[in-house]
């Protein structure tokens, strides 16, 4: 690893060089950096956090880029099969997409970012050749692990090249919250079109920029997330690659989504309405524009304000605080909201979390199940998107007395 961080200089999907900074918060550690008792006492290296705005394509986009080995190679602790909900929901995707689009029995699907293969095993167990591309190291040898064939790598016209021979062209292509973390996002849609059928599908599912803006949904802006996303940029950016998006859906795990489907240009299928009324919406809410952003920030600051200070009355009373959740988010909200010394202790599903700290404030991370010996006043839900998941699994939680906060997009207590 030659480098750390750069500052991005031209527009991630139309090369343009006037970027304009409009969102700035305070620098973190990578989000899912957690850190062991016996290193404390090290420093970790925190990175920029700001956003900027292609004056030519209108993309939103991180203005720093962090190496990937960093944030993905030694220290990835998300996985999607913590997550009943985005379960479900990749179960749903896969017969839906069965159902829509006359793929073979035994062709072969590929998921870009496939994690711990939760979204390709429901496509093998209806009977289709699968194979996984993550650079996870220990994920993806989980993967292969429990019986989904993974390779361990970052995905490109590189890796197409090396090994479509070997498995074949692909019916289906899938990427799930993944392609919103790659910087040379070219590379992969020229891999994506290497490898792809002429008839085949390529669905990439992202976050999408209109929920990010309309429900402050701020901490979603962190170091893995490079691109926020919304229709118009993508469909020139699509266009330039190749292929024409014939459907998009808005999908609501992850705070959020849009699944863009889409062929090479000259494919089977047509597009329907779903692509031109989501560009209407966009450009209605001026997401056309940088001062839109501007006032994002202001917008911001006053959620900032009215958290801090109901957990600061909170605290004033000496209740006990803590926070449901240790997602990648919680990092950059913690952060900017200056709650680092609010909170007890963390509690998280994922086992890969649990007894460690939390990156840079050092929170403790335990199991679920401590709420019920520790008992905390508050819960402070910072997995917001799961809420209201998490509110009907810990129900005990609150007929005991316990009280739960979401954040946003306005702070509010649930008792």
């Amino acid at each position: 690893m030659k480098w750390e961080f750069y500052k991005k200089e031209q527009c991630r999907l139309c090369g343009c060089r006037d970027l304009e900074l409009v969102i700035e918060l305070a620098p973190t550690p990578p989000g899912n950096h957690f850190v062991s008792e016996d290193k404390l006492g090290l420093a970790q290296a925190s990175y920029p956090l700001e956003v900027c705005f292609c004056s030519m394509c209108h993309h939103l986009q991180l203005g720093h880029v962090v190496n990937p080995e960093i944030l993905y190679q030694k220290h990835y602790s998300y996985v999607s099969g913590t997550s009943p909900v985005f379960v479900k929901h990749l179960k749903e995707y896969a017969f839906e997409i069965i159902s829509r689009f006359p793929i073979p029995k035994d062709a072969l699907v590929i998921d870009i970012g496939s994690n711990d293969g939760t979204a390709l095993s429901f496509f093998k167990a209806a009977g289709y050749r699968v194979l996984g591309i993550d650079p996870a190291t220990e994920i993806a040898q989980a993967a292969n692990e429990n019986g989904i064939q993974t390779l361990c790598a970052f995905f490109n016209l590189g890796v197409a090249k090396k090994y479509s021979p070997e498995f074949g062209k692909a019916a289906l292509i899938n990427s799930h919250n993944a392609c919103a973390h790659i910087d040379d996002l070219k590379s992969v849609m020229q891999g994506v079109h290497h490898w792809l059928a002429e008839n085949g599908i390529f669905v990439m599912e992202v976050g999408y920029l209109v929920d990010i803006y309309e429900k402050v949904w701020f901490d979603t802006i962190y170091h893995e997330h490079l691109d926020f996303h919304s229709v118009e940029p993508l469909l020139r950016f699509f266009q330039e690659s190749g292929f024409e998006v014939i459907s998009i859906q808005r999908t609501s795990p992850q705070g959020g989504s849009i699944r863009v489907i889409s062929q090479k240009i000259g494919g089977p299928y047509k597009a329907d309405a779903s692509v031109q009324e989501l560009v209407r919406l966009e450009r209605s809410l001026g997401l056309d524009k940088a001062e839109t952003f501007k006032d994002f920030n202001i917008r911001l600051n006053e959620v900032k304000k009215k958290l801090s200070k109901l957990i600061n009355e909170l605290k004033a009373k000496k209740k006990t605080i803590a926070g449901y959740g240790a997602p990648t988010k919680a990092t950059t909200l913690l952060t900017y909201f200056n709650l680092g010394t609010a909170l007890d202790f963390l509690v998280d599903d994922n086992p890969l979390k649990q007894n460690l700290y939390s990156p840079g404030h050092h929170i403790p991370v335990y199991a679920a199940e401590s709420l019920y010996s520790r008992k905390p006043d508050y819960l402070l839900v910072l997995a917001w998107n799961f809420a209201d998941d998490i509110m009907e699994r810990h129900s005990a939680y609150k007929t005991q007395g316990g009280k739960f906060i979401v954040p946003m997009p306005e702070p509010r207590i649930i008792d």
